[in-house]
């Protein structure tokens, strides 16, 4: 019925223009909700947030819900069930904590600091890819009223029509596009029900926060090579920006590499995949990249890096994005001494294989929040990170990847970096 969770939301959106422009709030259900109330809230112009839920289990019975909880000590319980589970106050008071543990946990991966929308006295459209049982969805809108939805309508793709009806138990509405009766799991009316990756939940709700709603310009979208002036010189390099980008990072190449870099290109793309604008440039021209000296000279590469970041900052339409900085083999030295400039702002630098060894007098004056990411068989530069590590007084991981070698050519090893850059990235920017 539905191509991917991006066609479900469009079409979903469709059947809910009448919330267009009014103060309702896009709830989606992690994680497979989200793609589809991201479509909904950008067609809609709507804010986008998560609702997120825990179903208190009865012990012994999981499966049977008791209540559910949600963020800021929401709770709802079903007395019934309660009364005749026989369930104590500690019992209860014990599978509270547990779920609370939980949700707790799932909060914090999902939203990184991005604190809630606030729901009291607004419509609440709580959105998710379809709805087979419905305890999810029942839960959903539940905690929903509870944390001040003055209105609550569940919006899904797809749902049984016997859950439809038990779902308008809890609900003020019901929009399901698509009633099969005979429908057993969700991934049956998709051509791609691919998991949806934590990261991937973070990066919409970042993009999301960029829209119209916000009262923010949104980022437009960009993919062209550009010429960026710096003293004497004109250094060529690619700018890929996502529409409605989240931040933008700037790859800073190590010896005898480009922007062509093939690694730093597969990061790149990584993040772009997430909503995170990239730009990728030249150090140094063809010429000064056959003078040894010249690509050790950190000094020179670091201020290349700053007028680049200064260009940046003067752009008219991705100026005002937060910026982080990836640096690779010697590029992570001129990224980090360039990190210390606070007039530049930048807020978060990732080290590939660096040589912090390189920038080892100014690792001190480093504030930006680093991760060093080195291969657990480069063995000397790992030695040199870990030594940095204590040097460097801003918030600082060090992810070692099992067996890569300095390259990180080993399989899946180069995947790893961009797993963890995208994150701290995401969590930073």
């Amino acid at each position: 019925m539905f191509r991917d969770r991006e066609d479900a939301g469009r079409r979903l959106a469709a059947a809910l223009t009448a919330y267009r422009g009014t103060t309702a709030v896009v709830l989606a259900v992690p994680r497979g909700g989200v793609p589809v109330g991201f479509e909904v809230a950008r067609e809609l112009g709507l804010p986008l947030d998560v609702i997120v839920v825990r179903k208190l289990g009865v012990p012994y019975y999981r499966e049977l819900a008791a209540g559910a909880i949600g963020e800021g000590g929401a709770r709802v319980l079903n007395e019934q069930v309660v009364r005749q589970s026989g369930l104590s106050a500690s019992d209860l008071a014990s599978v509270e904590a547990t779920a609370r543990a939980e949700l707790d946990d799932r909060v914090r991966r999902f939203r990184r600091g991005r604190p809630p929308v606030p729901l009291r006295g607004r419509t609440a459209l709580v959105v998710d890819d379809g709805v087979a049982t419905g305890a999810t969805a029942i839960a959903a809108c539940e905690v929903a009223r509870a944390l001040g939805a003055d209105r609550v309508v569940l919006a899904v793709p797809v749902a049984s029509p016997r859950t439809v009806q038990r779902v308008r138990s809890v609900a003020d509405d019901v929009v399901a596009l698509e009633q099969p009766e005979w429908f057993s799991a969700v991934g049956e009316v998709y051509d791609d029900f691919a998991q949806v990756p934590d990261d991937e939940v973070a990066a919409l709700l970042h993009r999301s926060d960029a829209a119209p709603q916000r009262g923010i310009t949104p980022v437009p979208a960009s993919n062209e090579e550009v010429l960026v002036p710096v003293t004497g010189v004109q250094l060529p390099g690619h700018l890929t920006v996502p529409e409605g980008a989240a931040g933008l990072v700037v790859f800073v190449h190590g010896s005898g590499s480009s922007r062509h870099s093939p690694r730093n290109r597969a990061v790149a793309h990584a993040l772009n995949a997430a909503g995170l604008g990239t730009l990728l440039f030249d150090l140094l021209t063809e010429r000064e990249g056959r003078e040894r000296h010249l690509v050790f000279d950190i000094t020179l590469l670091a201020s290349r890096l700053a007028q680049v970041t200064t260009w940046l900052r003067q752009h008219p339409s991705y100026g005002g994005l937060p910026l982080g900085y990836f640096g690779a083999s010697t590029g992570a030295a001129a990224a980090l001494v360039a990190a210390t400039d606070r007039g530049l702002g930048i807020r978060a630098v990732v080290s590939r294989g660096g040589r912090p060894d390189l920038a080892r007098e100014h690792l001190r004056a480093v504030q930006a929040p680093t991760l060093l990411v080195v291969g657990g068989a480069d063995h000397e530069v790992l030695a040199l990170n870990r030594q940095a590590q204590t040097m460097i007084p801003g918030p600082t991981s060090l992810v070692v990847v099992p067996h890569a070698t300095h390259l990180f050519e080993e399989q899946g090893a180069l995947e790893e970096v961009a797993r963890v850059a995208t994150e701290w990235f995401l969590r930073h920017l």
